[in-house]
């Protein structure tokens, strides 16, 4: 009987460890106006150097390709 509470007190620890991190989210997520981490902008609003050197690597491609 020892065996069987040794067990479910091990599989107690390891769901509580499983499930932790989604309790985390919940708990953020319930705050600041139902926004997990606060104030945070758009996809694609803000400036980029990576983005703008894409583009413009995008475009001398496609002006290449273009002019065959």
């Amino acid at each position: 009987m020892g065996e069987v509470i040794e067990i479910s007190v091990i599989m107690l620890i390891i769901a509580i460890a499983a499930f932790a991190p989604l309790g985390y989210f919940i708990y953020k997520y319930s705050q600041k106006n139902a926004q997990p981490f606060g104030e945070t902008e758009p996809h694609g609003d803000s400036p980029s150097l990576v983005n703008d050197l894409v583009e413009t690597a995008i475009h001398f491609v496609k002006s290449k390709l273009g002019k065959k």
